[in-house]
């Protein structure tokens, strides 16, 4: 079978722009004949969607939708289109939705296929919306037997769950049922090593079931998730014979071989050695991740230009970088704001960076309004010493002249906190917090020094006296983080267990680390769940990012 691969990259909600990317791969593809094009899970909607698909009106242009680019495949009547969208079950009892797959020819749905295994798990939620489909379905098509799934049916893997995660596996139904070929529509989204997780699990039931295999993940960002493309065929040896781009759309046609026959000549685009994987390096793919999705959030929000404040420090300096890779750095302007506590240096090395990448840079110091801000604070209560609540004053003072050239210029700001900060509180609310897209906020800091030696490969872009003076906050005299935090090394070990592993206070220990230092983490990555509640949406790219995937209470009392 001769098979076009449709990577995308949907807007949640645009019905319309949705369509014309689909007519705009259809004609790409159209030349080379394919039997089938294959797009995305829930292509048509975008995903996910979210509290819209319990608005009947959402449901009603995701049908029209469908009618639309069932027409569509008129213009191409010896091609079958296979996509994703959502249908209504027609139950009196349940969600009254299906996540589904249409198979469209000739202006006709000729077969459609439900999704089963509804995940409910990290940013899943499924179950909310969806009714579970009956069972997975076989298909008779251009000469071949389509078993089709939808992206979480295929994650039945027992190596990937700590016990089983389902009572069934709709990939050997689809074997058992006479499939020559299986095809998986996915929106999966992006983590640190995930396209070297969906290799291994492709290809094993490639492997197990002896049929070649194809995926067809999304791309693009959509709020916090960035999705990464990365789709393959998989040989019935679990050979990766194709394996599309990372972090970008590509429509390619390729030759699927039927069953246990046919040709397995590898064309991996130079990622593979057409038997395995190989993966990207962890700090390259962060960076593509989070270009991809700083770009699509900023322009599917509605805006074109960002800024940044610049503190001569590493995380502003790596979000001013990806800023300007994924807009453009005309885009971009960094403010850099200092205080009577900025050394010389920060301001240098802000000038440098903005010199370095294009963008445009401003200098604001903000010495004469912090005292002012002193003294009207000194009416309440005393001021004369430099404790926290004087250092936050400056934070907030350049919270609210990024604000301002926000609301002046209709930029959106970025913030520049990094995950190790965020977990334990080592940010200010409505200062250095203030933003609309949290870039690296799911950054550990000894990776975010990772991606910026990464943006460095080819020459210096940042700084190298950014990459190497200690961290600091500046604001205090002589202040350097490791005065008040863990060495980032010790700290991101303990919060990858904490927090991503979710292990337990004992356990942290038993691994070698100090019980003092350990205890302090935990608690202040529990006290600090009302202040992470309050930060802006942050870019996904760990197995558990602060966000809709992370859900604790706020008033709650516990030690783990």
């Amino acid at each position: 079978m001769r098979l076009a691969v449709a990577q995308l990259n949907p807007t949640v909600g645009d019905f319309e722009g949705n369509l014309a990317r689909a007519e705009e791969a259809l004609s790409s593809a159209a030349p080379e004949r394919p039997d089938l094009v294959v797009f995305p899970e829930m292509f048509l909607t975008g995903y996910p969607p979210q509290d819209l698909l319990e608005r009947r009106w959402f449901a009603d242009r995701a049908e029209a939708a469908l009618a639309e680019l069932a027409q569509l495949t008129k213009r191409y009547p010896e091609t079958g289109l296979l996509t994703g969208g959502i249908s209504r079950s027609g139950r009196e009892s349940g969600k009254g939705l299906f996540n589904s797959a249409f198979l469209l020819q000739n202006g006709e749905i000729v077969f459609f296929q439900h999704k089963v295994l509804l995940p409910t798990y990290d940013v899943f939620d499924e179950a909310r919306y969806f009714d579970r489909g009956p069972g997975a379905g076989v298909v008779e098509f251009a000469g071949e037997r389509l078993g089709i799934s939808i992206c979480e049916d295929a994650w039945t893997d027992p190596a990937l769950w700590y016990h089983p995660a389902y009572d069934a596996d709709p990939v050997a139904d689809a074997a058992a049922g006479g499939a020559t070929i299986l095809v998986n529509l996915s929106a999966s989204p992006f983590t640190v090593g995930k396209d070297e997780v969906r290799y291994r699990l492709f290809s094993g039931h490639a492997r197990r079931h002896g049929l070649p295999f194809v995926l067809v993940n999304q791309v693009g960002g959509n709020d916090e998730l960035i999705f990464d493309g990365h789709s393959m065929l998989v040989g019935p040896d679990g050979s990766l014979l194709e394996h599309l781009s990372g972090f970008e759309e590509e429509v390619r046609v390729m030759d699927v071989p039927g069953g246990v026959s046919g040709d397995s000549r590898a064309r991996d685009g130079g990622r593979s050695d057409g038997r395995g994987f190989a993966p990207e390096a962890t700090a390259a793919s962060i960076h593509d991740a989070l270009v991809l999705g700083l770009r699509d959030y900023v322009r599917k929000c509605g805006f074109e230009r960002v800024a940044v404040g610049l503190s001569g420090g590493i995380d502003s300096a790596v979000v001013c970088a990806l800023a300007a890779r994924a807009l453009g750095p005309e885009n971009v302007v960094g403010l850099t704001m200092p205080s009577a506590y900025s050394s010389g240096g920060s301001v240098d090395d802000s000038v440098a960076l903005a010199k370095n990448l294009g963008v445009r840079v401003e200098t604001v110091p903000i010495g004469e309004i912090h005292d002012v801000y002193l003294k009207t604070l000194g009416s309440i209560f005393p001021c004369d010493e430099v404790d926290v609540t004087v250092e936050n004053v400056q934070a907030r003072i350049r919270g609210n002249i990024l604000m301002a050239l926000s609301n002046r210029e209709g930029r959106l700001v970025l913030s520049t906190g990094n995950k190790s900060e965020l977990a334990v509180g080592y940010c200010t609310l409505y200062g250095d917090m203030s933003g609309g897209l949290a870039v690296i906020s799911d950054v550990p800091k000894t990776m975010v020094y990772e991606v910026a030696r990464h943006i460095n490969r080819d020459g210096e872009i940042i700084p190298e006296s950014t990459i190497s003076k200690p961290p600091s906050a500046e604001l205090r005299p002589d202040q350097l983080d490791q005065d008040t935090l863990p060495p980032y090394d010790v700290l991101d070990r303990i919060l990858e267990l904490y927090v991503d592993e979710g292990r337990s206070l004992d356990e942290i220990v038993a691994e070698g680390h100090d019980e003092s230092t350990a205890r302090w983490v935990v608690a202040a990555v529990n006290r600090n769940e009302y202040k992470r509640r309050q930060a802006a949406p942050g870019l996904k790219v760990t197995s558990k990012a602060f966000g809709t995937g992370r859900r604790m209470p706020i008033a709650a009392r516990y030690e783990p």
